[in-house]
């Protein structure tokens, strides 16, 4: 398992098509990835409707775990989605 601190940049947070294009992303790999705010529960990064209700805005800590056959790949390629802001 590999897990990751990061901050969510982007002004709109993780809503709507930021939130669609990180789980259509997050779905290309085998790995289980998950999302867990600051305090929070881990969340299946791979659900549209999980990661809406976190109501994950700009400026929220989270940490970002993969675990699998694929790990590092995903790890690094949706690290890279967040910490780009989602190309905004």
């Amino acid at each position: 398992m590999l897990t990751k601190k990061l901050e969510i940049t982007n002004k709109t947070g993780l809503h709507a098509r930021p939130a669609s294009d990180f789980v259509m992303e997050a779905k290309k790999y085998a790995s289980k990835v998950t999302i867990c705010r600051e305090g929070g529960t881990p969340v299946n990064a791979k659900s549209i409707v999980r990661l809406l209700a976190e109501g994950i805005g700009q400026g929220t800590k989270i940490e970002l775990s993969t675990e699998g056959e694929d790990e590092e790949a995903a790890m690094v390629t949706l690290a890279a989605i967040i910490e780009s802001g989602f190309g905004e």
